[in-house]
Formats: C-alpha cells, structure tokens, sequence
C-alpha cells in the first residue's frame, strides 16, 4: 500500500517550531497570502513570536486537531500547512484548513495533490464521515483545487467578507466519505 502521507507532488511532515516560526513569519509578510488565507486583518509577527506561539501550541495540540507541514517530494522544501479539526467526534465530522506560502507553487497542482492526502488520512486514518472547509469567493483558483479534490458546494454566506473596500461571499464546500471512497476506487 502506498504511503498514506504521501501524495505525487507532496508529502505531510510534523512541524518543527523553529522552522516554521520563520517560514510562517515571512509567509505572513505577504499580504495576498495572507488575504487568500485569512478574513481578518492581517497581522505580521517576528520570526521569535511565531516560533514561541507555535511552539505553545504544538505543545497544547489537542487530540482532534491533525496538524502537518507540506513538503515537495522531489527536495523536501516545506511549502506550507494543512490541518484536520475534528470538532465534532460523534459525527466524524472535520474542519480542513490549508495554507501555501510559497507563491511560485501557486496554481501548479501542489494544493490539490495535499488536500487528496489529507482526505485520504482523515477517511482512513481517522475514520471521518465529512470533511468542510471554508474559501473565499474572491479565491477562484482554490475552488477549482478543492473541486478537483472532490469537495461539493454546500453553501454561501453572502457579503460577510470586508476586503479591498467591497463586500464578499464566503463558500462552503464538504465531501463525504462515500463520495471520496466512490472516486478514490
């Protein structure tokens, strides 16, 4: 069997505190990917105050959240993080939520090849029912990832986003278990 970590572009990795602390520190310094990732305010942060935070939270990683770095096959380079929140375990129910730092792996398969990953972790590993996530209308490239991924639109909550002075929709988008085992034959 193949590893389940393991995608064709990518693979998932545990994150080391003081690497990300400093990839996380420069990610957060580039303001369109901070707006594609993130509905609030942006917010910049040392490389030491993201290394001590991530570090407190790795500590404190609660049992339902799946937290991975993203890394290139070919040469290990980590290119961002993904994570699993299951908030609701009597339901197997999960929250995905991805991040690519690296711009000039943007729009080049990276993100869909980790999302198939991390489905396939949480419908086999952690023997999830439905996974959701939450995109930004003013994001079409991740919309076409998360549909190549096999995530459905489930919803819409209109002009909830207040960005670059207009007003923008935030999608919902699910997948089932039976759908991604119905692809995934």
């Amino acid at each position: 069997m193949k590893n389940i970590l393991t995608g064709e572009l990518v693979r998932l990795s545990a994150l080391d505190a003081d690497e990300i602390g400093r990839t996380f520190a420069r990610w957060g310094r580039d303001s369109e990917f901070q707006r594609l990732l993130n509905s609030n305010v942006a917010r910049m942060a040392s490389a030491k105050n993201a290394q001590t935070w991530l570090e407190k939270e790795l500590d404190e990683q609660p049992v339902n959240l799946h937290w991975f770095g993203i890394r290139k096959l070919d040469d290990d380079m980590l290119l961002g993080d993904i994570d699993l929140y299951v908030y609701n375990w009597s339901a197997r129910d999960a929250f995905v939520g991805l991040g690519i730092g690296e711009r000039e792996f943007w729009g080049k398969g990276y993100g869909t090849d980790v999302m198939k990953v991390i489905l396939r972790y949480g419908f086999t590993e952690v023997n999830l029912k439905r996974v959701t996530l939450i995109v930004f209308e003013y994001n079409p490239r991740a919309i076409r990832s998360y549909e190549k991924a096999g995530f459905r639109h489930e919803g819409r909550m209109r002009g909830v986003l207040n960005k670059e002075g207009r007003r923008w929709d935030m999608l919902t988008m699910g997948i089932l278990r039976e759908e991604w085992m119905e692809q995934n034959k």
